[in-house]
């Protein structure tokens, strides 16, 4: 396994937020985190990257030190261009090659933009920035919190179909509350329960990719996740 996740609790103060989460990620597996708003999918994701600490459990990441984490607000530099944003998280991780910063542009297709401003993109485009500068340091595990939350339904199904080509063959751990991100996206969906949460069940999706959302398979996938999601 490369990450294992084991009885994690957490509260802060008297509102308990998690209670006993566990679930397991392979290497080069895509895993979605679903559940209702409140339930402490970010907070899994916080405690995963070492940016909170548990009151309980533990985890145990099997791969190297290096994590990406993609916000679901961009959080680019404005006054930096896109390549200079992708060379500053390079720069904060010790890395000075400029070449890279050129190879990460060309995969997250936005060759040619190297030199606009954020203000001057769209928001797909913005979050292949924040994508970008995750993967320019050639993580181990890429941290995903709803980076798609605040895009247009269509703009939405085009990103997704990006991220699967971008990072295939990575270990991806990704929040979402859509049921239908969730079965296009990943090899297992983590569902969790209201808070405080706790894993509901552990859905495996075994269809072959690119997915067809209008398939039957799709559909009954997705109502799987959806009684699975029902209090």
């Amino acid at each position: 396994m490369a990450l294992i996740v084991e009885g994690l609790k957490k509260s802060y103060g008297n509102l308990r937020v998690l209670d006993g989460v566990t679930f397991s990620v392979e290497k080069g597996e895509f895993v979605c985190l679903i559940g209702e708003s409140g339930c402490g999918k970010t907070t899994i994701l916080k405690i995963i990257a070492g940016l909170e600490k548990p009151d309980g459990g533990r985890v145990e990441f099997a791969g190297g030190a290096r994590m990406g984490f993609v916000f679901q607000d961009d959080r680019l530099l404005p006054w930096k261009t896109v390549y200079g944003n992708i060379l500053f998280a390079l720069r904060a991780s010790g890395i000075e090659d400029g070449g890279v910063v050129r190879e990460i542009i060309d995969a997250v297709g936005l060759r040619g933009f190297e030199n606009y401003y954020p203000k001057q993109l769209s928001g797909g485009m913005r979050q292949r920035v924040g994508i970008a500068r995750a993967l320019a340091v050639n993580p181990d595990l890429l941290l995903m919190d709803e980076p798609f939350a605040s895009l247009d339904a269509r703009t939405r199904e085009r990103m997704q179909e990006e991220l699967l080509r971008i990072v295939e063959g990575k270990t991806v751990v990704f929040v979402t509350h859509s049921i239908d991100e969730a079965v296009y996206l990943a090899d297992r969906v983590v569902v969790l329960s209201p808070r405080p949460s706790r894993v509901l069940r552990i859905v495996e999706v075994d269809i072959e990719k690119p997915r067809d959302r209008n398939s039957e398979e799709f559909i009954e996938k997705r109502k799987e996740i959806y009684s699975a999601l029902k209090p």
